[in-house]
This record gives structure tokens, C-alpha cells and sequence, in this order.
């Protein structure tokens, strides 16, 4: 007999499929309506959560909570965990740690961390047996009772979501912000009320396993990411493609006119399709005109702000304050947006200015984990050639669309990690390379980096690190990077 699976925001069908030992014939059917039946629905059930770390932990706390009996998975070992591993197996959670942490784990539900691969062989052999293999943001999607904002994209979205969720805010609107921007949702799932909003980013990682669409979805961009992990550039497109595959007909999708990748997933959006574009004219969503950022539709055109109005810099937030605009339009007033632009200062390690030191100012982008990032941005924001810290972490992109900005946008390149050759390389090969106009230094670490930089900078200067690339070579994450820059700028 099939089995079929309906949603609602009032009411989802979820079939678990629950059994102590593997056996395709043995399927339950629980009717969920909200959070707390959820919940009742996996008490004595064996969850297991893949990862132990910031995101995974309340979601470990609260399923302890609720009854469920609770396994932390992690490729660290015992020692590795240090205290975090103490305080779960004092809490009575069932460590599985080592290479093999994901081998006969006998679970019921396996809760996956969105940095793991969908298609790992334990986690396709365990849907193969029957076993619910899910993530917190797939089954937030099903229990959240509020209306769901969502964005993704190669770059920008972080800022884009923040922004949506500020603008929301001005608006008077109680707003829930999470996915890859911060913390869980689904520990909160039960405060949320249906008149709240819920404000998420959602990485392509996450989007890989999800059948269920946002009501409003942005998706800012799309270039080569992510594709050490990723088989190919078509997997990390389709992906995406989740953000708006499941909208029903009631949905708003906000695509970015000017990118083509973005440009072509229209004949997929099934409700109100809206663009923004800095580019070009459209009758459809946000678009310039002259100095000012205008919603057209249908013939009707509302100012909504002057470009000069958004407080942080470069042509890229400008974009992404167009991407908002779209998102919350019908909802949020023009001069409520416009307060925000005024006000807002930006999210931390996104050009973030750091401090002047002899007479040379110093900025964090360490958020620039690809190079269209690091050329929409900081390469974009500056009116005298800086010097530039780059490198990092090989997540297998091209890199020669960054050769030719940065001989025409940078005087010094100081290089370190695994990409460095790649960047060099692609510098040295541009039709403008020359090399009596920039100079390359290596390094091997931050420490060197800031260093050299200190060492050669003059009074007038612009100091960034935009490493357009990843940071887990060196770093555990782009903060952490970024927080690393800063202590050894302010210690200069």
C-alpha cells in the first residue's frame, strides 16, 4: 500500500518508519498537528544527531527533555570532546565517537547536520532500511505555525536575511532568526506563534534533502561554490532549487534578474515571481532608477529610498537591500525600509572596518569564502588599490574571473592556505598582469599575514582580508578566521 504524505500549516502527515531492528514491512503512521504531538510522538524513540556541535547541542537537550532516548555522533573521539563530551554522558546521552561514529548506530530517526553529505554511504544505506534520516531545519519546515521567509545564494545571504528580518522588525512584526545564520529553530518551535514571522538562511547543504518550500523565497545568486562537497555543479544547482521547487501557488519567489543561473530557475516558480536587478529595468519587482531604488509592478512604480540612504557600503548591498525590498514588499512600509538602510551597520566579518594604524585603515571580510564574493565586494568598495590578504581553504572553484579585478584593484596581494597558487596563477595569467604594478608576497599563516602588511603599509592605505575562499584549512569557520584577524590588527 503507498503511503502519502500531506502538509499543511495547520497539519502534517509524517511517516516515521520505527523499528528496533531493520524491517522494510513494519511502518507507523503518526498524524502530527503541531509541536507538542511531535514531540509525544518520539518518546522511547532512538534519535541520533550527527555532529556534535553548536547547532546540534539544544536540539540534543530538548529531545532528552521530551522522552526521546538520545545519541550524539562525532568523528572526534572522547579525548577531543574534552568538556562537551563530560556534560552529555553526565546529562545520559549514548556517545558514538570515532571514525565508525555512524556504524550500527540502531537509531530510529538520525538527525543529519547540514555540513554532512546527503548521499554518505551510512546515511543511504539507513533510508534504505527504513530509518527516518532528516535535519532541524527540514522538520521546523513542517511543525513551524508562522510564515516562513527564506534565503539563499551563493553570497549575500546573511546580510539579505538579516536585512529581512530588521526590515520585518521596523514593521512590528515578532521575528524567529535562524537556519545558517545563527541559532536552531526547531528547540523554539513550540513559543512560536502564528502571527510571528520566521526569518531563515538556508545553505545548499541544508536545501540538498528538503520537500518543502518557504512562502517567501529569495535566492540572491548563484556561481561555483561549495564543490568539494558538492559532485558537481549541477547537484549544488538543484540544490538551491528547493528553495522554490515546493511553493504552492500562494508563494512569493525573489530572483536576482542580473545572474544567469538565478535568471533561469523562473519557469519553476509557481506563485508571484519577483526580481531585483541593478542592471536592468523590470516590470516585476526592484529594480534603479537613476540614484533611486524603485518597486514596479504592473505599471506602478514606488520609490522606495536613495541609494546614498543605505548606510553600508558597495553596489553588492545595494543588491541585497533590492532582494529585501522584494521579499517584504506588501509588508513593510517604504519609510520603515528606509530606516533600516539609515541604520543598519552591517553583519560582522562582511567589510567590516577593524582600526586605523598608522595612518592605514584595516577591514575584516572574512565572510569572502569564494572569489565572486571577494569581487563584489571588497575589491568593489574602493576608490585607490589596496592590499589584499587572500587564501584559504580549496573548495575545488575557479578562480581566473578573480585574476584581472585584482591586478586592476589591488597594489599588494599577500597570499596563504591551499588556494594561494590558484590565485596567484590566475593574477599572473591575466591579459592586465604587471608585475611592476602589484606585488605577491607568500605567507604562512595570519600572524605572518597581518605582519607583512603592517610592515609595508603607508599612511593612506587600505588593509582587507577577503580571502575568497574557505577558511578550514587554518580555521574552524570564516569567525573564527575573522576573529583571529582582528585580535592581531588590535594588537598592532
Amino acid at each position: 500500500m503507498g503511503m502519502v504524505a500531506l502538509s499543511s500549516k495547520n497539519s502534517i502527515i509524517v511517516t516515521l518508519e520505527i523499528f528496533k531492528k531493520p524491517n522494510p514491512n513494519f511502518r507507523r503512521v503518526i498524524m502530527i498537528t503541531n509541536a507538542k504531538d511531535f514531540y509525544a510522538s518520539i518518546q522511547g524513540k532512538r534519535v541520533a544527531f550527527c555532529g556534535i556541535g553548536g547547532s546540534n547541542l539544544p536540539l540534543i537537550s530538548i529531545f532528552q527533555k521530551k522522552g526521546a532516548v538520545v545519541l550524539a555522533c562525532d568523528k572526534r573521539d572522547r579525548e577531543k570532546l574534552g568538556e562537551t563530551g563530560e556534560k552529555l554522558e553526565n546529562q545520559g546521552v549514548e556517545l558514538h565517537l570515532g571514525e565508525a561514529y555512524l556504524k550500527n548506530l540502531n537509531a530510529d530517526i538520525i538527525f543529519r547536520t547540514p555540513g554532512m553529505p546527503y548521499y554518505l554511504p551510512e546515511l543511504v544505506q539507513a533510508r534504505e532500511q527504513g530509518v527516518v534520516v532528516t535535519s532541524e531545519m527540514e522538520v521546523f519546515f513542517d511543525l513551524c505555525p508562522c510564515r516562513i521567509y527564506a534565503v539563499t545564494g551563493s553570497d549575500g545571504k546573511t546580510t539579505t536575511t538579516t536585512i529581512i528580518s530588521e526590515m520585518l522588525k521596523a514593521a512590528g512584526k515578532t521575528v524567529h532568526l535562524g537556519g545558517n545564520i545563527g541559532c536552531p529553530l526547531l528547540p523554539k518551535v513550540e513559543e512560536i506563534r502564528k502571527d510571528d514571522v520566521a526569518v531563515v538562511e538556508l545553505s545548499s547543504f541544508q536545501l540538498i534533502s528538503m520537500r518543502k518550500s518557504p512562502d517567501v523565497a529569495v535566492v540572491t545568486n548563484l556561481a561555483p561554490n561549495h564543490l568539494d562537497i558538492h559532485k558537481d555543479m549541477q547537484e549544488y544547482i538543484d540544490a538551491k532549487k528547493n528553495i522554490i521547487l515546493h511553493q504552492n501557488a500562494f508563494g512569493r519567489a525573489v530572483l536576482n534578474l542580473d545572474n544567469e543561473i538565478t535568471r533561469g530557475l523562473a519557469p519553476l516558480v509557481r506563485g508571484e515571481l519577483s526580481y531585483f536587478t541593478r542592471q536592468h529595468t523590470t516590470d516585476r519587482g526592484v529594480c534603479l532608477n537613476g540614484g533611486a531604488i524603485c518597486h514596479r509592478r504592473n505599471g506602478v512604480v514606488s520609490r522606495i529610498m536613495d541609494v546614498k540612504d543605505i548606510r553600508i557600503p558597495g553596489n553588492h548591498n545595494v543588491e541585497n537591500y533590492m532582494a529585501a525590498i522584494a521579499a517584504v514588499w506588501g509588508e513593510v512600509s517604504p519609510e520603515q525600509m528606509r530606516q533600516v538602510a539609515e541604520s543598519f551597520p552591517g553583519v560582522e566579518h562582511r567589510a567590516e572596518f577593524v582600526r586605523n594604524v598608522d595612518g592605514a585603515d584595516y577591514y575584516n571580510d572574512s565572510i569572502a569564502s569564494s572569489p565572486t564574493r571577494t569581487i563584489s565586494g571588497t575589491l568593489s568598495l574602493y576608490s585607490q588599490k589596496i592590499i589584499l590578504i587572500a587564501g584559504g581553504y580549496d573548495k575545488k572553484i575557479p578562480y581566473d574571473a578573480m585574476g584581472p579585478v585584482v591586478n586592476e584593484k589591488v597594489k599588494l596581494l599577500i597570499l596563504m592556505g591551499n588556494t594561494a597558487d590558484k590565485i596567484q596563477s590566475a593574477v599572473t595569467k591575466a591579459e592586465n598582469y604587471d608585475p611592476q604594478a602589484i606585488r605577491i608576497i607568500r605567507v604562512e599563516n595570519m600572524e605572518e599575514a597581518v605582519e607583512t602588511a603592517h610592515r609595508l603599509a603607508q599612511k593612506g592605505d587600505v588593509v582587507s582580508l577577503s580571502p575568497a575562499s574557505a577558511s578550514f584549512d587554518l580555521y574552524p569557520n570564516f569567525a573564527a578566521r575573522g576573529n583571529h584577524f582582528k585580535q592581531l590588527v588590535n594588537a598592532l
